[in-house]
């Protein structure tokens, strides 16, 4: 196996790729409202096209007037924008396709109501599952959307795309799929009438712009069913595959299937499925057809992908979330410098999360993302003495940036390792995959000529000898200690120092804290044979988390008995128990969609309590984090300037704002 396979030229129809690296459909939010492709769009698509993609999908691009927060190619007016992109891309060599879909509700009917001011009409129709409405739309309008199919395909081709990408999820997926169908005319029943809308698509797009390279997104209903319904089961999918390639598809793209728009179907989190998870599927259907096959589904490495190709899966790779994360992906790969190609961790706090709540796509470990040409590495004008004080992701990430910017950096360490909070977020299930960006941050900041000195306390007097010109203080946090009666007794564990494994918790555990830490902590508690119950203040655990891991610690919670008590604050704790109230009627929150009006305060009913008592053997708080002091004032007192990034600065930092505050920082040093 040699990487050399991941660089060879593709050819797809009248389309020639320069390697086999494609950036796979991702809905990114970049776009504006009414569809048009934006400055911030551009930049970002063209920023992966100069890192050496070959071939860019622009997901998610309706043909009808939507509130989608999606592209839109509905009229001529709009070709400019599209032909910008096309434009941008073209110059670093990298074709366009444009991947076609339509949403889950009737945007001729949602339109009409929101017109008449039948709001509560227009909402009852956007619908968050295609099994409504594939199943409630008419034959008449299936062919009102076929032709609006075309006429993006006409516009597309006067933009100066290379292709159109069928989206063969959403409404073409789920009218093939044997799950969801429900319909008894021409597009339900057989598997002929379940697939007669897809192949009248492909037909329709081949007749309209005869010279367009047509892109299939095939979707697979794998293993489990009930991920992603909206497809087909393997055996059909070979068949359908045969008859669209015979109808004019050029290159089919396997994936897994999804209809609901729950994106753990297709973007799963880290430690959720097995790495290339599609390849059995992908093999399948490279050996029905002659024409190039691409797949995706946690192609982890460029040895990954590099197999792929050369044991016959696949022709030719998508890389969405790994690109996001490092879109010099290819170019590092052609310089022979794949091992500081940045990893992704299959996180989802920053791509996915965005996209689930309508924000513009980003990733925790790549500050540039959505920033575009806006924020790079330049040279500083005057090389100083930067010392960062500790190497967890915001000083990594600031040594690093200082580094490339011609600094001469000094990191110190007060531990044997670099990591510092990655080290335990890596720690419960599933979360191994953290590990991936300490070992890069190890070989990048060597790299960029970073000297790290471990073991090394930096206090104020050590960094005024070696002579520092500036310091960026990146010393972290700690578990924050509440002001709870009972905290300081020996059975009174640390969260921190449990994921650790400083301490080691026994027999009845009570977590005080339902935040991210504490239902990870709990998670992982549980995995031995302690018996968990974890306490919340507010209404839910884990707030923060992702929405495609969070349902895999609740399943964990399920699965080992762990208790969950939310509304609820804890009084004190005794040498055998914690004592709490817990809220029986917590009020309603207000102002989320869908949810009633507030209750008019005079309304509101009396909160009903009750005291409880959990017996325990241990405690471990897990109720936020506070910063760790550092005595800055000799260090001002000689002008050498302070910054503070990441936990210490006195909020409590997540890995994208650590990553981001480290970046900024060292690009303003």
């Amino acid at each position: 196996m040699t990487l050399q396979t991941l660089l060879e030229p593709l050819e797809i129809n009248h389309m020639t790729l320069k390697n086999r690296i494609m950036f796979p459909p991702m809905t990114t939010g970049y776009e504006a409202r009414d569809g048009s492709i934006t400055e911030q769009s551009i930049n970002f698509y063209k920023r992966v096209a100069e890192g050496g993609a070959s071939y860019i999908v622009l997901g998610d691009v309706t043909p009808v007037h939507t509130i989608s927060p999606t592209p839109k190619l509905v009229t001529d007016e709009q070709i400019p924008s599209f032909k910008a992109l096309a434009d941008a891309l073209h110059e670093f060599g990298c074709k366009l396709g444009l991947q076609v879909f339509h949403p889950e509700y009737d945007t001729v009917a949602v339109a009409e109501l929101f017109a008449k001011g039948d709001m509560a009409g227009a909402r009852a129709k956007l619908h968050h599952d295609m099994q409504h409405y594939i199943n409630e739309v008419t034959s008449e309008r299936l062919q009102e959307i076929l032709g609006h199919i075309t006429a993006l395909a006409r516009r597309a081709t006067q933009a100066g795309a290379d292709a159109i990408e069928v989206h063969g999820d959403r409404l073409v997926g789920s009218l093939c799929s044997p799950l969801i169908n429900q319909r008894t005319d021409a597009y339900g029943g057989s598997f002929e009438n379940r697939t007669r809308f897809a192949r009248a698509v492909v037909r329709a797009i081949r007749e309209g712009s005869p010279d367009i390279c047509i892109d299939y997104k095939l979707p697979i209903i794998t293993e489990n069913p009930q991920l992603g319904r909206g497809g087909l089961f393997i055996d059909e999918a070979v068949e359908l595959a045969k008859l669209l390639e015979a109808d004019g598809v050029d290159t089919f793209h396997v994936g897994q299937a999804n209809h609901t728009g729950n994106l753990n179907d297709t973007i799963p989190a880290m430690g959720t499925r097995p790495e290339c998870f599609m390849a059995p599927y992908a093999r399948r259907i490279k050996e029905a057809v002659s024409v190039p096959v691409s797949t995706v589904g946690r192609i982890m490495t460029p040895e990954d992908g590099a197999r792929l190709i050369e044991e016959g899966v696949c022709d030719f790779i998508g890389l969405g979330r790994p690109i996001l994360c490092d879109p010099d992906y290819a170019n590092k790969v052609a310089a022979g410098q794949a091992d500081l190609i940045r990893p992704c961790i299959m996180c989802n706090h920053g791509c996915t999360d965005a996209i689930a709540s309508r924000r513009f796509i980003s990733c925790v470990l790549n500050a540039e993302n959505g920033y575009e040409y806006k924020r790079v590495i330049t040279p500083a004008e005057t090389p100083r003495r930067i010392a960062v004080v500790g190497g967890g992701p915001a000083g990594m990430e600031a040594a690093r940036v200082a580094a490339l910017r011609g600094h001469d950096v000094t990191l110190y360490e007060k531990t044997d390792h670099l990591g510092g909070q990655l080290g335990i977020a890596a720690v419960p299930p599933r979360k191994d995959e953290m590990n991936r960006a300490i070992h890069w941050y190890e070989r990048a900041v060597a790299a960029a000529g970073v000297n790290v000195l471990l073991d090394t306390e930096a206090t104020p007097d050590r960094l005024i000898a070696d002579g520092a010109d500036e310091v960026i203080l990146a010393v972290g946090g700690r578990c924050a200690t509440p002001p709870i009666e009972g905290v300081n007794m020996p059975h009174v564990m640390d969260s921190w120092k449990v994921l650790a494994g400083e301490q080691h918790p026994h027999g009845r555990v009570v977590v005080i804290g339902g935040g991210l830490v504490g239902a990870e902590t709990t998670e992982y508690i549980a995995q031995g044979d302690c018996e968990v119950t974890i306490i919340e203040m507010m209404r839910q655990i884990a707030a923060e988390e992702s929405s495609t891991v969070k349902p895999f610690i609740m399943e964990d919670f399920a699965a080992h008995n762990v208790v969950v008590k939310t509304n609820t604050k804890v009084d004190r704790i005794t040498a055998d128990a914690v004592e709490a109230t817990e809220t029986l009627n917590p009020p309603a929150p207000a102002g989320r969609p869908g949810t009633p009006a507030p209750t008019p305060a005079a309304d509101v009913p009396e909160p009903q309590t009750q005291a409880i008592s959990i017996p325990c053997d241990c405690v471990v708080i897990a109720s936020g984090t506070a910063p760790v002091a550092f005595d800055t004032a000799a260090l001002e007192e000689h002008g050498i300037k302070v910054t503070l990034v990441g936990d210490c600065n006195g909020k409590a930092a997540d890995i994208n704002r650590a990553v981001e505050e480290g970046y900024l920082a060292a690009t303003a040093a």
